[in-house]
């Protein structure tokens, strides 16, 4: 009973984030990048303003599965505020995550460690990495020198 209960809650997180996504839209400033998941249609433009290393915004736009936005939505709540490397190590560990792997770090994703039955349907492992892949771009753009730009992307 108190596991199903527990069920209703991640589901119900899940949902609010993918009905209500925070940070969604764009930015006037800093990297952008597009990605897309062939698998299942999922589309996401991020924008990540980058300041003195730190993540000071960022903002993302698109379309997707109820699983690939509330993670988009989740990510960006998180990775606001954290240095690239805290950024990256974050990516590290929810990818981790959704591919099964258990770490006693992951409540440091906070409500995308809700993601985490994802791992029992390795076709929405993609919808759910779309978001954490576009940010790992993204900073890698911005050790290139490319965060000036609002017009760079990728697919």
């Amino acid at each position: 009973m108190a596991l199903s209960k527990l069920d209703n809650l991640y589901r119900a997180v899940i949902l609010d984030h993918s009905a209500h996504p925070r940070h969604a839209g764009e930015l006037q400033t800093g990297c952008v990048i597009n990605l897309n998941n062939p698998t299942c249609g999922d589309v996401i433009r991020l924008t990540v303003d980058l300041v003195d290393d730190e993540i000071v915004d960022l903002a993302f736009s698109g379309h997707g599965c109820t699983i690939s936005t509330a993670s988009a939505s989740m990510m960006t709540e998180i990775v606001i505020g954290k240095t690239k490397t805290e950024a990256l190590e974050l990516a590290h560990l929810f990818s981790e995550m959704v591919t099964g792997e258990e770490d006693e770090r992951q409540e440091e994703l906070g409500d995308a460690q809700f993601l985490a039955g994802v791992s029992k349907f390795p076709a929405r492992v993609k919808c759910s990495t779309l978001a954490w892949n576009a940010l790992k771009k993204a900073l890698e753009q911005g050790d290139e020198g490319n965060f000036e730009g609002k017009d760079q992307a990728s697919h």
